[in-house]
C-alpha cells in the first residue's frame, strides 16, 4: 500500500503482491459466499479528515447488500467479468468490461457479481 499518491500509477487486471482477502459479512449475504481480493495501492490524505483509496478488486460470483457512508464516493471500471448493482429503490445497472459506474454517497442496495469480476476503483471519503 502507498501512503502518498505518485504522479503516475498504473492499475491493471494483474497486480503484484498478495491481496487482502475477505468475504461479505454473513448478515449481508443474499447469495453465495464469494472470496474477495483487494490490492489497495493508494491510501492518501486529500484534506483534513478526507482520504483517497485506489486499487484493484477481484471477486467470485455472489450477491450481498451494500451501504455507503454519507461522504463516501466510488467510481469503478470493470476490467473483466460482469456485475449488477441494485439500488434500494429498485433500480439496476449491469456493468461489463470497459464500463464504469459511479456510486453516490449514502448509496444503499446490493452488489451482484455475475461472472468472476476484476475492477479498478477510486473511493473518496470526504469528511
Amino acid at each position: 500500500m502507498t501512503s502518498e499518491l505518485s504522479a503516475l500509477l498504473k492499475l491493471g487486471a494483474s497486480m503484484p503482491g498478495e491481496p487482502e482477502v475477505d468475504r461479505p459479512r454473513p448478515e449481508r449475504l443474499i447469495d453465495g459466499n464469494p472470496r474477495r481480493e483487494t490490492w489497495n495501492v493508494v491510501d492518501a490524505p486529500l484534506a483534513p479528515g478526507s482520504r483517497l483509496y485506489c486499487g484493484v478488486w477481484r471477486c467470485e460470483p455472489g450477491h450481498w447488500r451494500i451501504a455507503f457512508g454519507p461522504h463516501e464516493h466510488e467510481l469503478f471500471t470493470v476490467l473483466a467479468g460482469r456485475c449488477r448493482v441494485h439500488g434500494a429503490d429498485g433500480s439496476v445497472c449491469e456493468v461489463g468490461p470497459g464500463e464504469a459506474l459511479a456510486l453516490a454517497p449514502g448509496f444503499q442496495g446490493s452488489f451482484e457479481v455475475i461472472e468472476p469480476l476484476t475492477k479498478s476503483y477510486a473511493i473518496v471519503d470526504v469528511a
